[in-house]
């Protein structure tokens, strides 16, 4: 099986093989040294990934449930974002299996479990590894269905859309694996601490880095011709709306969940927040509060910038940031104690993060035509103006 795509892309794959293979390599070195670290680092990668591939099947599936046709002319971006969840499930479901034994609410407290029977049972290591592949086997197979109804399209003669009860159906169990999923593998490693809104919280998180990912791949595109007078300014536009309005959702989730716990200050709930707003950590999360929200607030306000590619490139690579900070909050302080760690692990953690999804999308890209050829929206698409 050919992984690098054949014509201009080709040095491009070659290149984000070995810088992969390279990374990879660094990656697994640094748990010889520390393996708590090497173990957040690729536990980071491989959710990261996951949300964007699953990012890439709920942008598929809102548009369609919608009825909206301007985001036809480049789907074929978001349907090439969801290759990468097949390599990043397998990351994920491994990274877990490493750590499975440090799971649980019994590992943290001694005796009977008593008002926390409930999470006890909920976060028993075996319950919690069947829960893992269940929601990894359903994102796998409604993407892989979804995209396979959406490429049906270039085989037709008769214009025809994808399916809406499928994607509605698939919007309903996303609504409810990613909140589980979040709690299960990202609450859990603070297992005595709660949230009510961590799933909307993981989700807003979610949809941010990929329209961020979105602009940045159908820029490209454009800019190397495959998507030329296809990807126009006004679909740029809307995605810059879509990442601003976002953007202004997480910081709202962010500081109701943070005003409420502080508002209520019950030790279980302030616990997580006392250890990431004071000493060290308080830097990092001040610096996700700016990249996720305050730079792209600011930069996208005006009109122009988000007709731009320069300006909208930069912020989205901003957000990309961003998104890898608030999840480095997230997992890195229950998992190692003491200052923030940055250094190579964590530089070769993010190499592959770029180099996975890379080859994944060029794989997946190259291997249909760059439009869809028989999507009944797709010449209001290509007429559209913001």
């Amino acid at each position: 099986m050919n992984l690098i795509p054949a014509g201009p892309s080709s040095q491009l794959g070659r290149r984000l093989v070995v810088a992969t293979g390279i990374a990879g390599v660094v990656l697994a070195a640094s748990s010889l040294v520390s393996p708590h670290r090497a173990w957040a680092n690729l536990f980071l990668v491989s959710y990261y990934l996951v949300t964007i591939g699953l990012g890439g099947t709920l942008f598929i599936a809102l548009t369609t449930v919608c009825g909206a046709g301007w985001n036809v002319a480049f789907r074929r971006v978001p349907e090439a974002m969801t290759a990468v969840l097949p390599f990043a499930g397998i990351l994920l479901l491994l990274s877990l299996a490493i750590r499975l034994p440090q799971y649980g609410w019994h590992h943290h407290g001694e005796g009977d479990a008593g008002t926390f029977w409930f999470k006890e049972l909920w976060l028993t290591p075996t319950f919690l590894a069947i829960r893992a592949v269940v929601y990894i086997l359903l994102w796998i197979g409604f993407s892989k269905w979804i995209v396979q109804d959406a490429r049906r399209q270039d085989d037709g003669r008769d214009p025809q859309r994808i399916s809406t009860a499928l994607c509605a159906t698939f919007l309903a169990v996303f609504a409810i694996t990613i909140s589980l999923a979040g709690i299960d593998w990202i609450m859990a490693l603070e297992p005595m601490w709660f949230s009510t809104m961590w799933g909307v919280y993981q989700f807003s998180g979610l949809i941010m880095a990929t329209l961020a990912s979105m602009i940045i791949v159908a820029v490209a595109l454009r800019k190397h011709g495959l998507l030329e007078g296809h990807f126009r300014d006004d679909h740029l536009h809307d995605l810059g709306k879509l990442l601003i309005g976002f953007s202004c959702f997480w910081m709202y989730i962010w500081f109701s969940q943070y005003m409420l716990i502080w508002y209520s200050n019950i030790p279980e709930e302030t616990s997580y927040f006392i250890h990431r707003t004071h000493g060290p950590w308080a830097p990092v999360v001040i610096g996700s509060l700016v990249l996720n929200w305050i730079v792209p607030f600011f930069v996208l306000l005006p009109r122009a910038n988000k007709r731009n590619d320069g300006v909208m490139l930069k912020i989205a690579v901003v957000v990309l940031i961003g998104r890898w900070v608030d999840l480095y909050v997230m997992i890195f302080p229950p998992v190692l104690e003491g200052s923030p760690p940055f250094g190579i692990p964590e530089v070769a953690a993010i190499v592959c993060l770029c180099g996975l999804a890379g080859l994944s999308f060029l794989r997946a890209f190259s291997a249909a035509q760059p439009v869809p050829q028989n999507d009944p929206y797709l010449a209001e698409s290509l007429s559209y103006h913001a």
